[in-house]
C-alpha cells in the first residue's frame, strides 16, 4: 500500500482508548466511534434532565383488552382525553394505544385501541388474579399516572435506523411502546430531532448493539447544547405536520378523510394521479430537506461527522424508496405505488358503497354496530352524491348475474367523480395500473378493462384488504367455494340479524334459479350448434353445473346460520366474530387461527 492510500484509509479508523470507553454509560467497546462522540457522552447533560422515560403496560390478555380501532364501533373509542375518569364518564371503555409498531418517523402507527373502563379496575383485577403474590398491580400495569399524557415513543427495533413519533395526548402507553414525557415543546422537538438524526442513531448503536433500543438505553443518552435551536425547531414542527397528513391520507388511520385521487382535480383519472403523484414528490422532497437540516445544524453545531440521510430513511408512505425498500428499480417503485394507489381508490370506492365513507362527507361517516342509525344518515343526506347500497351486501363476480354488484358499482363511482365522458379511459387507466403489480396482465387484447376490473375484484381484493386491515376484515368475504358460484362483501358494522335472510331471498335464491335457466337454454343451444361450437357449450355447462351444486350446498348451510339469527359484538373484535359463520366465510383460518365449524 501506498503512503497516500494508507492516508487514505486512516480517516476510517478512529483510534480510541480505554479511557474513552470509560465516558460511555456501560463502557462499551466502540472503537470506531469519533472522539467528539465520547466528549458527548462526558460533557453533555443527560436527557432524562429535560425528560422523563418510562416504560408502559403489560395488559396479560391482549385478545381480551387490545383491538385494532377499525374492529370496534367507533362510537365507543374515547378520543383526546386527558384521563380514563373523564372518557369513562361520557360512556367511553375504548382508548387510543401506543404499541410502538413499524418503523415510522415524527407521526404515526396509531392503530391500536385498549379496553380501559372503569378506571381499568378490570385489567388490575385481572392482573390481582394471575399474580396474587404481587401486591401493587403498578408491577405489570406500570406508570398509570403517565397515561393520556402526550409524548415522545420510539419503535424498539434499530437494526435500520432508529424512529421516533409525537404521540398526541389521549393514549395509553404499552410495555413495547416505549415512550418519554417532557414539559416543555422545545425540548421535545430537540428529543425528537435528536432520536430521528444520524447521531442519535450512531449512539444507540453504541448503548446497544443488538438493534434495540428500549428506556433504560434512552437514559444513558447525552442532550447536548445546541438542539434547542430555532431551525431545529420549527423543522421538526413542520415535519410532525407533514407526517400527520401522510398517515391520515390512508385508511388504516382514524383520521383518514377521503381517498387521495378523489380530492384531486382531473379531467381524467389518469391527471389526477399523475398531479397526486407530482404533488407526493414534493411532499417526499420537502421531508428530505428538512431532515438535512436537522441533521446539518447538528452536525454544525457539535463539529461532528455524520452521514448523510438517504431517500429510504424519509418514512413517509407515499414516498416509494420507503415503502418498497431498496432493492427495486426505479421503475419497478413507481409501478408498484401506482398499482397499489388505484387498489386504495377501489377500496376507497368500496367504502363509499357501504356507507362508511360518502364523496359529501369527509372521514368516517358510518361506522357504528348493527345497521343502527343508518337509514337516518340517508334520509338527510349523507349520500347524496353516490348512494350508499341499501343492504351493506355486495356481490363479487366475474360474471353479471347482479345489477349492484360491485364492478357495476365502481363503474357508476368511476362515473360520477370524474365524469361520464372519459369513463372509459378512466376504466383503462384502473385496469392498466392494477396489471403493474396487484395482478397478472393477460395477452394483449384477450381481456377488457372492465373484465381486468371483475377479475381484480373477485382474485384480489380481499386479500388486499386482508393485508391493509392487518387480517381483523371490516368488509367480511361471504364465499361458496372454490367454484365461486356466490360471493359478496359483507360490511361488519353493518351487519345484522337480517343480513343472512336477505342475503338468502335477494340474491342466492334468484341466482340458483338464474344459474339453472342458463344451463336449460345452453343445452338446448347445444343440441343444434355444430360440433366445435357443441364442445364450448358443453365445457360451459360443466363449469355451471359445478357452481350450481356448489351454491345449493352453500344455500343449504346459509338457511342454517340465518335461522340462528347471529348477533355480533363489536368489542369482542373481529377474530371472534368472524369465526361464528363457520364455511360461509372465506379465509377463516388465516383470521381465525381454525378452519371454521
Amino acid at each position: 500500500m501506498s503512503q497516500q492510500q494508507n492516508n487514505d484509509m486512516q480517516k476510517y479508523f478512529c483510534r480510541a482508548s480505554a479511557a474513552d470507553f470509560g465516558k460511555i454509560p456501560g463502557s462499551p467497546v466502540a472503537y470506531w466511534l469519533d472522539s467528539t462522540i465520547y466528549d458527548l457522552f462526558e460533557k453533555s447533560p443527560n436527557i432524562c434532565d429535560v425528560s422523563d422515560p418510562r416504560q408502559g403496560m403489560a395488559t396479560t390478555d391482549n385478545a381480551t383488552f387490545l383491538r385494532y380501532w377499525h374492529e370496534l364501533s367507533f362510537t365507543s373509542i374515547g378520543f383526546g382525553f386527558g384521563s380514563a375518569i373523564e372518557g369513562n364518564s361520557l360512556g367511553y371503555a375504548w382508548f387510543p394505544y401506543n404499541k410502538g409498531g413499524d418503523v415510522r418517523r415524527w407521526y404515526g402507527n396509531n392503530s391500536h385501541v385498549v379496553k380501559y373502563d372503569d378506571n381499568g379496575e378490570r385489567l388490575i383485577e385481572l392482573v390481582r388474579g394471575k399474580y396474587p403474590k404481587i401486591s401493587d398491580p403498578e408491577f405489570v400495569i406500570k406508570n398509570r399516572k403517565y397515561y393520556f399524557q402526550e409524548s415522545v415513543t420510539w419503535t424498539d427495533l434499530t437494526s435500520l435506523m432508529l424512529s421516533a413519533r409525537l404521540q398526541p395526548k389521549g393514549a395509553i402507553f404499552d410495555v413495547s411502546g416505549h415512550s418519554t414525557f417532557v414539559s416543555n415543546v422545545y425540548d421535545r422537538n430537540a428529543i425528537l430531532a435528536l432520536l430521528n438524526s444520524k447521531l442519535g442513531y450512531e449512539l444507540s448503536k453504541v448503548i446497544n448493539s443488538s438493534f434495540h433500543f428500549q428506556v433504560g438505553d434512552y437514559k444513558k443518552l447525552p442532550f447536548p447544547d445546541g438542539l434547542r435551536s430555532d431551525v431545529i425547531h420549527d423543522a421538526v414542527q413542520q415535519l410532525i405536520a407533514i407526517f400527520k397528513a401522510d398517515w391520515d391520507a390512508y385508511e388504516f388511520s382514524y383520521d383518514f378523510s377521503k381517498a387521495q385521487l378523489v380530492l384531486i382535480d382531473g379531467y381524467e383519472l389518469r391527471q389526477s394521479y399523475e398531479k397526486w403523484r407530482s404533488k407526493a414528490d414534493a411532499i417526499v422532497k420537502c421531508s428530505y430537506q428538512l431532515e438535512m437540516e436537522i441533521n446539518n445544524e447538528i452536525r454544525n453545531a457539535l463539529s461532528i461527522s455524520l452521514p448523510i440521510v438517504t431517500k429510504n430513511e424519509i418514512t413517509l408512505t407515499c414516498n416509494p424508496h420507503y415503502r418498497y425498500g431498496g432493492n427495486l428499480t426505479d421503475e419497478e417503485r413507481e409501478a408498484r405505488l401506482q398499482s397499489d394507489t388505484l387498489a386504495e381508490l377501489i377500496s376507497y370506492a368500496i367504502g363509499c358503497m357501504m356507507g362508511r365513507y360518502s364523496l359529501d362527507r369527509e372521514g368516517l361517516v358510518y361506522a357504528h354496530a348493527g345497521n343502527e342509525g343508518f337509514k337516518a344518515l340517508v334520509e338527510e343526506g349523507a349520500y347524496a352524491s353516490f348512494a350508499a347500497d341499501d343492504d351493506g351486501i355486495l356481490p363479487l363476480s366475474t360474471d353479471s348475474w347482479f345489477e349492484d354488484d360491485v364492478a357495476t358499482r365502481l363503474e357508476a363511482f368511476v362515473c360520477t367523480v370524474w365524469g361520464k365522458e372519459t369513463l372509459e379511459e378512466n376504466l383503462q387507466f384502473i385496469a392498466d395500473s392494477l396489471c403493474l403489480a396487484a395482478i397478472k396482465p393477460v395477452k394483449k387484447g384477450g381481456e377488457t378493462a372492465r373484465e381486468t376490473l371483475r377479475r381484480y375484484l373477485s382474485t384480489q381484493f380481499f386479500k388486499d384488504h386482508l393485508k391493509t386491515y392487518k387480517k381483523r376484515p371490516i368488509y367480511w368475504l361471504f364465499s361458496s367455494g372454490k367454484e365461486k358460484a356466490f360471493e359478496c362483501l359483507v360490511y361488519l358494522h353493518r351487519y345484522n340479524e337480517a343480513t343472512l335472510p336477505r342475503m338468502r331471498t335477494e340474491y342466492v335464491t334468484p341466482l340458483l334459479g338464474q344459474m339453472a335457466s342458463r344451463i336449460e337454454r345452453l343445452r338446448l343451444q347445444q343440441t343444434e350448434a355444430s360440433t366445435s361450437d357443441a364442445k364450448r357449450i358443453g365445457k360451459e355447462i360443466d363449469s355451471l353445473t359445478k357452481q350450481l351444486s356448489e351454491l345449493r350446498a352453500f344455500d343449504d348451510q346459509l338457511k342454517h346460520h340465518a335461522d340462528m339469527r347471529i348477533t355480533l359484538d363489536l368489542d369482542d373484535g373481529v377474530k371472534i366474530n368472524y369465526g361464528k359463520f363457520g364455511t360461509l366465510l372465506s379465509d377463516v383460518k388465516a383470521i381465525t387461527g381454525d378452519k371454521g365449524e
